[in-house]
This record gives structure tokens, C-alpha cells and sequence, in this order.
């Protein structure tokens, strides 16, 4: 073998036939199919995911966003009674209530259904009431039962008016789940909300209390803040069509004074006397 066949057989270009001349190998067809090495990736490949990083200004805005929504927050609570309206609107309501299917009121024997509702009137008391009429589903002319030593002034009118708009009627009174009336006590703003009945019926053995309002709040003028209240409650008694000296009756007192079922008739507070419970 030649030097050159040497170098030709290092190199793989040529074969020698052991029967005629030297031969190429036939050379490989690469596929179509298989890509380029130097070919750009093919199709949609998802990049390789990018670390995010928090600019210093994006955490500036953030702690200013959130110092801000702090600081309203702690204004709208600072604010007399928002804490108690805040508590019992999420928490805890200060009222309870019951729907009763079927009472006998007066003793006619046409039974309605009532919402007994007892505790004190609450700083959101009135959105709450709201709330238990439209459960409750009553119609005109269904009642409201009432137990309550009172409490805020202002809520207690709402419910009152939230009840003369459905034309319901009011009772003090409790019941059991058969609809037997039982006496019961409706004092200071409480009555307000049983003013609010379009017939106010006057349960035998239940009382009515009145007394003086006052504001527990700061104010500069207490004897105009008096004139205030005392105007509103006028206003809103001689709407609901009780007499006048309902007024005259709270102002004689600070302490609670109950009002005879004679005296309540008199003032058109009770509408309708009912000789039994």
C-alpha cells in the first residue's frame, strides 16, 4: 500500500475494493427533521421566568396606602359612638328578637304575626330592625312587641318610623312560641318606638316609663342641647299623633316615671286598651 493510500484510509475519503479501484463511502443524508445546530429554537417555548423585585418606590407607595386607610380607620372609630355601632353591627347586635307566627292580641281571636323584639336600643339598632322586618316578612297590620328599658334617643325614633311605614301596630309585651301574650316594661326611648305603631295597643299589667333626655356627650351649650332634644321629641310624638304633654310628662323627672294605663290614654300614647294580657 501506497503512502498516499495510507493517508486516504487515515482520513476515511477512500476505500480500497479488493476486486477494482478505490471507492468513496457513501456519505449520510442528514434528516430533514433534525434542526440545525445553529438554527433559532422553533414554536413557543416559555422563557425562563423573571424574579420580581420590589423597587424602593413601589414599597414607599405601598406603606403610605396602608397608613392612610390606618389612619381614617382610627378617625372613623375615635368618633363618639362608632366603636358601639361598629361592635354591634359585626359583632354583637344589643337587641335580640323572635318571630312569633300567630298572636292574638286584643282577644279577638284574628291572629297576626309579630316581631318581639327586647334589649337595649343600640347604636345600630335601627339598621338592625330594618333587617329583622324583612325576615320576619311582615304585612300591615302585623305587630311589633316590645321590651326594652331604652337607650339611644335617636335610633329609637328610626325605628319608630320604620315601623309606622310597613303600617304595623305595637304592644309592650313578650311571648312564648304559642303566641300567649305575657306583660312587659317599655321605658325611656323605648317608648318612642311604641309610638311608632299605628295602633298602639296597651297590654293589661305592662308599663310605660318616661323620663327626662340628657345627652351623655360633651357640648358647649347643655341647656340649648336640651331645648334641642326636647324639640325633637315634640316634633316626632305630635307626628305619631301622641298629645303634646307627653313632653310635659318627661320633663318633670330624670328618674323613670311610669305612666298609668289611665295617663297613657289620655295622652294618646295607647291607642287601643286591652283588658288581658
Amino acid at each position: 500500500m501506497s503512502v498516499d493510500d495510507r493517508q486516504d484510509d487515515a482520513a476515511g475519503a477512500h476505500r480500497s475494493s479488493p476486486t477494482g479501484p478505490r471507492v468513496a463511502p457513501p456519505r449520510e443524508r442528514p434528516s430533514p427533521f433534525a434542526a440545525r445546530p445553529d438554527a433559532p429554537p422553533q414554536g413557543n417555548a416559555p422563557s425562563p421566568p423573571r424574579a420580581f423585585r420590589f423597587s424602593l418606590w413601589s414599597i414607599i407607595i405601598f406603606v403610605l396606602l396602608l397608613s392612610s386607610v390606618a389612619i381614617q380607620a382610627y378617625r372613623d372609630l375615635s368618633t363618639p359612638g362608632a366603636w358601639d355601632f361598629w361592635r354591634e353591627t359585626y359583632i354583637a347586635a344589643s337587641m335580640t328578637s323572635a318571630v312569633i307566627p300567630d298572636v292574638d292580641i286584643d282577644g279577638s281571636g284574628r291572629g297576626r304575626r309579630a316581631l318581639a323584639i327586647s334589649g337595649k336600643i343600640g347604636s345600630a339598632s335601627a339598621s338592625w330592625l330594618r333587617d329583622r322586618l324583612s325576615e320576619a316578612r311582615l304585612k300591615p297590620g302585623d305587630a311589633v312587641l316590645l321590651s326594652s328599658q331604652g337607650g339611644a334617643l335617636n335610633q329609637a325614633a328610626i325605628m319608630g318610623e320604620a315601623i309606622r311605614t310597613r303600617g304595623l301596630v305595637t304592644a309592650v309585651a313578650t311571648s312564648d312560641a304559642s303566641g300567649k301574650l305575657r306583660p312587659a316594661a317599655c321605658a325611656s326611648a323605648c317608648v318612642l318606638v311604641y309610638a311608632g305603631g299605628q295602633t298602639r295597643y296597651g297590654i293589661a299589667g305592662s308599663r310605660l316609663g318616661v323620663h327626662r333626655f340628657t345627652t351623655s356627650a360633651p357640648v358647649s351649650d347643655p341647656l340649648a342641647e336640651a331645648q334641642r332634644i326636647q324639640g325633637m321629641v315634640l316634633g316626632y310624638m305630635t307626628k305619631m299623633g301622641v298629645s303634646s304633654g307627653i313632653v310635659e310628662a318627661m320633663s318633670q323627672t330624670s328618674d323613670i316615671r311610669w305612666l298609668s294605663p289611665k295617663e297613657a290614654l289620655a295622652l294618646n300614647l295607647i291607642t287601643r286598651p286591652v283588658d288581658r294580657p
